[in-house]
């Protein structure tokens, strides 16, 4: 009987990265908790030649391009039988037993379809790894900062310092670094979404899975930590530049599981809510620039990058009706 959970560690020119995440899951592989594949998406690096040499008990997959993030777990993923699967990003190091914590939780709940761990950040705090779905309301929310007026509003909306990370529960999405899921359940929904390349993946996952029936679990025990963005950094430059593909891809994520409404509704909510709040603090940064000059940058910032994102809807508007005329 082969182990009860395959790990997929998708990896892209990070070796130093994924030596040290090998390395903290030969433990669990050697004990025959799981084994692990490593699919390396094109990498330049030495990454395929450290997995053979330092780590021979791991599976390489070497696919002839980079698949992006989805994509090479459904290609591993589909080589495998195990019960559960964990996707994994290679920037990830696991603690001595949170694999077998996450594996306990999934099998005392039967409708617990995705669990997702702590994850750890280089400076020790708990990354906000849990989010709801995007929406018309939680934007709202969000951006006019009700959550200061109520901490229930702050908890809904999973912020730091309203959400509890200790607390166990049920929960909407989880991030995609590293989380268990049943096969029973990845099966439901036939995996990744090929056409979600990279970012907004794990959203889609876990709405789907929610959609067919399954529970998404959070488990502060199972402790994850994780470096948080390595080979995006390297592959989409600035923090800037990778916040705005996931704007986009969130935004196209909305389009395609919500409707068109929805997507222009909260594009709409957030551009005008971020427009007032913008326009707000620069006026009071006139009078208070060091109070008030770094929070009315930031304001500015995040708008052109919802501005930026949601003229993408643009071009699916225009795809959409197209592909209508087409059918005729």
């Amino acid at each position: 009987m082969g182990a009860p959970i395959a790990i997929v560690v998708v990896s892209w020119n990070t070796s130093e990265l994924l030596d040290a995440c090998l390395r903290s899951m030969r433990e669990d592989a050697q004990r025959g908790l799981a084994e692990v594949w490593v699919v390396d998406n094109g990498s330049a690096d030495g990454s395929q030649d450290l997995v053979r040499r330092e780590h021979d008990w791991a599976h390489l997959v070497e696919p002839d391009r980079n698949l992006g993030y989805g994509p090479a777990v459904n290609l591993a993923a589909a080589r495998t039988a195990s019960r559960w699967l964990v996707p994994s990003n290679a920037d990830i190091e696991l603690e001595p037993g949170s694999l077998q914590r996450l594996l306990d939780v999934g099998e005392a709940d039967e409708r617990a379809g995705v669990i997702g761990p702590r994850l750890i950040l280089p400076d020790g705090s708990t990354q906000p790894g849990v989010q709801p779905f995007p929406g018309v309301v939680d934007s709202l929310l969000r951006n006019l900062s009700l959550y200061k007026v109520s901490r229930r509003i702050g908890e809904r909306l999973c912020l730091a310092g309203y959400w509890d990370p200790d607390r166990p529960a049920a929960v909407d999405w989880v991030t995609g670094a590293f989380f268990l899921v049943r096969r029973e359940a990845w099966d439901a929904i036939a995996g990744f979404d090929d056409a979600q390349w990279m970012y907004a993946e794990d959203l889609d996952l876990c709405w789907r899975a929610q959609r067919t029936g399954w529970r998404v679990r959070y488990e502060p025990s199972a402790r994850v930590h994780h470096v948080l963005s390595p080979a995006a950094a390297k592959a989409f430059g600035d923090a800037e530049s990778r916040a705005l593909r996931m704007f986009t891809a969130d935004y196209a994520w909305l389009r395609r599981r919500r409707g068109a409404w929805t997507a222009w509704s909260v594009a709409a909510v957030s551009i005008g809510t971020l427009g007032l709040r913008a326009a707000m603090l620069s006026t009071l940064a006139h009078v208070a620039p060091r109070r008030f000059g770094a929070g009315s940058r930031a304001a500015r910032s995040t708008l052109r990058r919802h501005v930026t994102a949601a003229n993408t809807l643009r071009v699916g508007s225009r795809r959409a009706r197209r592909a209508r005329v087409l059918r005729g």
